[in-house]
């Protein structure tokens, strides 16, 4: 989705510090690149169930430009199959990949000088399907999201050229 169509359903996060959209057509990637226009250069977390190439490529650009310093993400078990095949793109995405059991679909932003939080419907695929998205710029909430997160971040399993290992085994 392009940033001027997120503009037309969300207002800016100087304006409305928490705001909610359910609807079509915002997609995470879109909304991370509007973030970012906010609050510049960031630290990015994500979580998901499934994620896709198309999200990847997107991330990955936005890595290019320089936008995002560090990236975490913690992606579903179940969907590790389809996950570990697109590890090579999201080792160039993402400093981290973590696996563990989560259905979640969380956005921690951290810039230098605020912190967004974006709790979502959507995975990072793409869909004509409706989708409620909640976006914060409390940092209390921020915190307590980003505190249970790498808490299950913890006891996750990380992504470390495990594709490489279990095809060369086969």
């Amino acid at each position: 989705m392009r940033t001027q169509t997120i503009q037309k359903v969300l207002k800016p996060l100087s304006e409305a510090p928490e705001q909610v959209y359910l609807g079509t057509g915002v997609h995470t990637l879109g909304l991370l690149a509007w973030i970012l226009e906010q609050t510049g250069r960031a630290n990015v977390l994500v979580t998901t169930f499934s994620t896709s190439e198309e999200f990847l490529s997107g991330f990955y650009n936005l890595r290019k430009k320089g936008l995002i310093f560090k990236a975490t993400m913690l992606a579903d078990l179940k969907a590790s199959k389809k996950t570990v095949k697109l590890e090579p793109l999201m080792r160039k995405c993402f400093d981290e990949v973590y696996l563990a059991s989560n259905h979640s679909k969380i956005l921690i932003v951290t810039g230098a000088k605020n912190v967004v939080s974006v709790v979502s419907s959507q995975n990072n695929t793409y869909g004509g399907r409706a989708e409620c998205t909640f976006i914060t710029t409390d940092t209390k909430f921020s915190s307590d999201l980003g505190e249970q997160t790498w808490k299950l971040i913890d006891q996750s399993v990380k992504i470390d050229g495990i594709h490489e290992r279990t095809t060369a085994e086969d």
